[in-house]
């Protein structure tokens, strides 16, 4: 294992193996420090955040994935679906903010036609020209191609014409095809998420990339999960950033206990350690809770998200985390954390 960290600290690549010993056999203290090291060697003190707005424009879904609380089954009464000009309105609500990027996702909502995604974008792309666009996941974008009976290719490049600027990286949950049989057997194929997002790259679309962890799969899991990202990045250089998402146990039917502190601490050092070509790291605060991702830009993470408002995934399975935060709070967060806070937009270029 010396030699592993060795290897690391001269700044070298670590192999899956690897890693899978720093992380069955390395203590948290020295994980931490490790990918702290590797932090402060490409950000030195910086830590980023953007101003930024959360849409989710309907939570009917055709999916019924064990680990969601958020999504309801067509035809449940309780569930919403936004219209554009509903979701324009939203966005009018906050246009005295200077805010920088919308993030849209949603479920699988068999009521939508496809042209009614083309006009969310251009809907809410003409509120906020001067803010990008960051809509619908790739099991979204599969969706929308079979609904259409198009291409995967055909679905992105129409997307961008109506405004869509950035992919965000959900619905990659955990690529192993024995673990999605258990937790989200009717969501397309790890490799179909990841055929979607090369073939964005390809077409200079930049996306982030996720992992869901903590809950019933193994650090080898993850780590293979990891290296089909890296894989990836190795070929296309098109991921921005690289997003470990906390599995949220409340008001779910998987019932698997969640993770702690320790493992949350060892994922975000590994993450950073293993994913030497992903640029950044997010502490999603949203899911962590804050003080964990306080801690998490010392091991590793260099992004600490955004303002978020009204996140709505995670609190629907318990989230104890605020649901957003003002830009003073999350300067004023930042900085209690030791760090630098630099606002950026979605590609992190400094605002």
């Amino acid at each position: 294992m010396q030699n592993t960290i060795d290897t690391l600290k001269e700044g070298g690549r670590i192999s899956l193996e690897e890693a899978l010993e720093l992380a069955e056999k390395c203590d948290v203290h020295t994980l931490g420090e490790l990918g702290g090291l590797a932090r402060k060697a490409r950000y030195g003190n910086t830590a980023y955040y953007v101003y930024n707005q959360h849409m989710n424009y309907t939570d009917i879904c055709a999916n019924a994935c064990r680990f969601c609380a958020f999504s309801k089954r067509v035809g449940d009464e309780t569930g919403f679906t936004f219209t554009v000009e509903q979701a324009q309105a939203k966005i009018r609500e906050r246009a005295h903010e200077p805010i920088r990027e919308v993030h849209i996702v949603g479920g699988l909502n068999p009521a939508l036609p496809y042209e009614y995604y083309l006009e969310l974008i251009a809907g809410v792309k003409a509120e906020r020209p001067e803010a990008t666009v960051k809509a619908f996941t790739a099991v979204e974008v599969a969706y929308l191609a079979e609904l259409k009976g198009i291409s995967y290719q055909q679905v992105l490049q129409d997307m961008r014409d109506a405004g869509l600027g950035a992919l965000p990286g959900g619905g990659a949950e955990v690529f192993s095809p024995a673990l999605r049989e258990k937790l989200c057997p009717e969501k397309v194929p790890g490799s179909v998420w990841l055929e979607i997002h090369e073939l964005a790259h390809t077409m200079g679309i930049k996306t982030n990339c996720t992992l869901l962890f903590g809950h019933i799969e193994t650090w080898r899991d993850r780590l293979e999960h990891m290296a089909a990202l890296r894989d990836l990045q190795d070929r296309t250089n098109g991921f921005i950033c690289f997003i470990p998402l906390q599995y949220q146990p409340g008001n779910n039917p998987l019932e698997a206990q969640g993770t702690d502190g320790v493992d949350y601490l060892k994922m975000i050092a590994l993450s950073r350690l293993f994913l030497d070509n992903v640029p950044h790291l997010k502490a999603y605060w949203a899911f962590s809770g804050v003080k964990p991702a306080q801690l998490a830009l010392h091991a590793g993470a260099d992004d600490f998200d955004g303002t978020l408002v009204e996140e709505k995934v995670g609190h629907a399975a318990g989230a104890s985390s605020p649901k957003g935060m003002t830009v003073t709070k999350l300067r004023e967060t930042i900085k209690q954390s030791g760090f630098t806070p630099v606002e950026r937009d979605t590609f992190f270029n400094e605002i």
